[in-house]
């Protein structure tokens, strides 16, 4: 693997002679070649001049820049742009550590890997990557590539330091007109079950990491050359996509229907399922059973209770009648011995 760019990284007075070299292969993707539908000849894109109209060969291309507020281009030679102030052509300075975090996603561009380029950085070059790698944050700078200045980062990546090229802040596009029109209200039961599906997809497996498009692709191809019919592993089929009617329903059944693709026992969701209306039909016999009982009991023991107050009430009642016989038979003997004692004084009198 060749280098495409050499430069030193400079971290305070300290610099690192690296070789940057590319991190990713863009021609293991899948592309085509234009052909001519007649007779299956490749088109090619041939340079010609817009004002003579005659192809142009290569020793006769050069570069040109088209300002934004003028229609005309100015030529540029290789001197030209060689004499330019760029401190970053063959340096880049760290400018500050910051959390990865901060950094936008959709800054990131094309990675490379940075290799130490002499005996000498070996030792600064660890030294920077366990730094960052403790104090958890990566190095931001710029670096000219190509004949471009642009932003970059640097951060540790096991026992290697990785940069990634970023996009300039104006070159991130606002999101007017992405956002939808009108206010939506998500509530807490959606996003719960929402939570569950994201549970329910487990793992990043081998198998989801494979051009599935380009294995089918290369299948096409062959068929082709042998004059035979492709034969396409289709997998699982794919649910058919439509509008959502029911969004709790659609949730619900992507939980399911996740489980089912990762090999998951259905039955054990069914048993589950036949288990709660048993339960709660031992549960609504245990409160019958409660219910009755607690009537039985309560019908006795009322029952009891009554009886208990009518006798005493009647017992209380004689006791009344009893006092009140006695009362009257003392005034009554009261009454009659006073009379004998009246009668008898009487009669000594007459004597």
């Amino acid at each position: 693997m060749r280098p495409t760019a050499k430069f030193s990284i400079s971290f305070g007075l300290v610099t690192i002679p690296v070789a940057a070299y590319n991190a990713t292969d863009t021609s293991a993707s899948v592309s085509f070649v234009r052909i001519h539908t007649a007779d299956g000849g490749r088109v090619r894109n041939q340079p010609v001049c817009s004002l003579e109209g005659v192809e142009v060969s290569p020793d006769e291309i050069g570069r040109g820049y088209r300002p934004h507020d003028a229609d005309v281009v100015v030529p540029l030679s290789d001197e030209d742009l060689d004499a330019l102030p760029l401190p970053t052509a063959k340096t880049l300075t760290i400018l500050a550590f910051v959390a990865g975090g901060d950094i936008d996603p959709l800054q990131m561009g094309k990675g490379y890997y940075l290799a130490t380029d002499s005996p000498a950085a070996a030792k600064p070059y660890v030294l920077l990557r366990e730094a960052m790698e403790r104090h958890e944050r990566v190095g931001l700078g710029k670096i000219a590539l190509h004949g471009r200045e642009t932003l970059a980062m640097i951060r540790p990546m096991g026992d290697a330091l990785v940069m990634q090229v970023l996009l300039w802040p104006h070159q991130i596009r606002p999101m007017d007109g992405v956002l939808p029109e009108r206010e939506v209200e998500v509530h807490p039961n959606e996003v719960a079950a929402a939570e569950t599906l994201m549970d329910s997809f487990g793992e990043l497996s081998e198998e989801d990491l494979h051009d599935h498009y380009r294995e089918a692709l290369d299948e096409l191809v062959s068929a082709k050359l042998a004059h035979r019919e492709p034969e396409f592993d289709t997998g699982e089929e794919q649910p058919s996509g439509g509008q959502v009617m029911d969004l709790m329903a659609a949730l619900q059944d992507s939980v399911r229907a996740a489980k089912r693709s990762r090999g998951e026992d259905e039955g054990d969701e069914g048993r589950a399922a036949a288990k709660r209306p048993a339960k709660k039909a031992a549960a609504k016999t245990s409160t019958a059973a409660g219910t009755k009982t607690g009537t039985k009991s309560g019908t006795k023991s009322g029952t009891k209770s009554g009886a208990k107050t009518a006798s005493g009430a009647a017992t209380k009642s004689a006791a009344k009648k009893s006092t009140a016989a006695q009362s009257a038979t003392k005034k009554t003997a009261a009454k009659t011995t006073a009379k004998k004692k009246t009668a008898s004084r009487g009669s000594r009198r007459a004597g």
